[in-house]
């Protein structure tokens, strides 16, 4: 292999999710709500499970109802260790 087409061994994937922004009030921080479906264990029922999740957001470009990515990162604070990446 030549070096232009091999691959690092050490690079991370982090998790990525989407979501919709349902509060800017803090700064630099936002609150993303993320929706999926998961099939019930007994009743193999699909249920909607959500989930909110605090994202670093530096200069507070998202706002309400934005459609956001955001990534995993290292913690940022006590309840915040997701990015935002749009």
């Amino acid at each position: 292999m030549t070096a232009a087409t091999a691959k690092p061994e050490n690079m991370i994937r982090r998790q990525t999710f989407s979501g919709v922004v349902v509060s800017d009030r803090m700064k630099d921080t936002v609150v993303v709500e993320i929706k999926r479906y998961v099939k019930h264990q007994k009743y193999h029922k699909f249920q909607m499970k959500r989930t909110k999740l605090m994202a670093d957001d530096p200069g507070n470009t998202a706002k309400i109802g934005d459609k956001v990515m955001i990534e995993a990162c290292r913690p940022l604070s006590k309840h915040k260790a997701f990015k935002l990446t749009q």
